[in-house]
């Protein structure tokens, strides 16, 4: 089937259950070997605070590679799957725990980037192709949850958190815009924003104050929100904002992460503790090597870098999951790895 614009949101209803795959199965793979030695030395302590979570007898494993862009990874307990976004060969792909199994969720998936699960378990999904954010019901049916800011399109948006009161949060940069790698080009009718979609489904203007706002994620708390700016001049920032008692309103603007190695911050979440595991990597013009920049860099709620999990990949973005929510699940650029730390994610 040749795949035009009308049949891939026609299609974008039907979650697809393909057949397992093997690890290569499309795009670029990575020849990744684990440490045999334990405690993994791509595991390193900047800090003596992350100490606590490292586990000794715990390595970096490669659960499946053979994609092209992994982004947005998100974590049903329920099923004891992950699902991951292969923006480029637009698909979903799902990684099953309990078997090792690799394919196909769904296809095409309108180029979808980040997602999450509502307060009911249901997925949440940033689209870039059909420029909306989407929830997929218990039948498999898709409903758009919004497609435009007072009549304007949105841009592309990227990554998304539920808050515990039922809020959806979600990024539009025009990242699915700009060309057709991940989406379809096309001008920009809004601002770079963040939205927020209350619990009654209408959309509100968070912030258009940031240059490509990327990824975001609450405090465990939830009264601050952070924001990466992903085009923040001369390097990537997370800023941290307190929420106001509405849980609406942001205030005190503060740079909490600033990448000056050049660190392509991007997606991140959010453990017990408060510590930001923020995927990391070159965003090619760092001076050093590549390879010593790609992973993931932990930070603790004051900023500080505690921690970082070398992998052969810039990691876009990632999720805590697993029974117990202390596997940590690193989706990079061709491959999905994993790693059991000693703490969970918040949410």
């Amino acid at each position: 089937m040749v795949y035009t614009r009308r049949n891939i949101i026609a299609m974008s209803g039907a979650a697809l259950a393909g057949a397992v795959l093997p690890k290569a199965a499309a795009g670029q793979s990575i020849d990744f070997k684990p440490n045999a030695r334990y405690p993994d030395p791509a595991i390193e302590i900047l800090d003596p605070s992350f100490t606590k979570y490292r586990l000794g007898s715990s390595s970096v494993e490669q659960l499946a590679t053979g994609c092209r862009w992994l982004e947005g990874p998100v974590w049903f307990g329920d099923g004891r799957y992950l699902l991951v976004s292969d923006i480029p060969n637009n698909r979903i792909m799902r990684y099953d725990e309990a078997t090792g199994a690799w394919g196909v969720f769904r296809s095409p998936s309108n180029f979808s980037n980040g997602n999450a699960r509502d307060r009911q378990g249901r997925l949440l999904t940033c689209e870039h192709l059909t420029r909306r954010v989407t929830r997929t019901e218990y039948d498999g049916t898709i409903t758009v949850l919004a497609d435009n800011y007072k009549g304007k399109k949105l841009n592309s948006p990227n990554d998304i958190v539920c808050k515990s009161d039922g809020s959806i949060w979600f990024t539009d940069p025009p990242f699915g815009i700009s060309g057709e790698w991940e989406g379809e080009k096309a001008t920009p009718e809004l601002p770079h924003s963040v939205y927020r979609i209350a619990p009654d489904g209408s959309l509100g203007l968070v912030t258009d104050e940031l240059k490509g706002p990327n990824g975001l994620a609450f405090s465990p708390d939830e009264k601050k929100l952070y924001i990466v700016e992903g085009r923040a001049q001369p390097f990537r920032i997370i800023w941290s904002y307190d929420v106001g008692k509405d849980g609406f309103t942001l205030s005190n603007k503060t740079a909490l992460v600033t990448a000056d190695d050049n660190g392509g911050l991007d997606g991140f979440r959010v453990d017990v503790d408060g510590n930001l595991w923020c995927g990391w990597g070159s965003n090619g013009t760092a001076a050093a090597k590549p390879e010593q920049l790609d992973g993931v860099k932990v930070f603790n709620s004051a900023g500080k870098a505690i921690g970082f999990i070398r992998l052969p990949e810039r990691c876009p973005n990632l999720a805590f999951g697993g029974l117990k929510k202390n596997r940590l699940f690193m989706a990079s650029s061709h491959s999905l790895y994993a790693l059991y730390v000693e703490t969970r994610g918040a949410v």
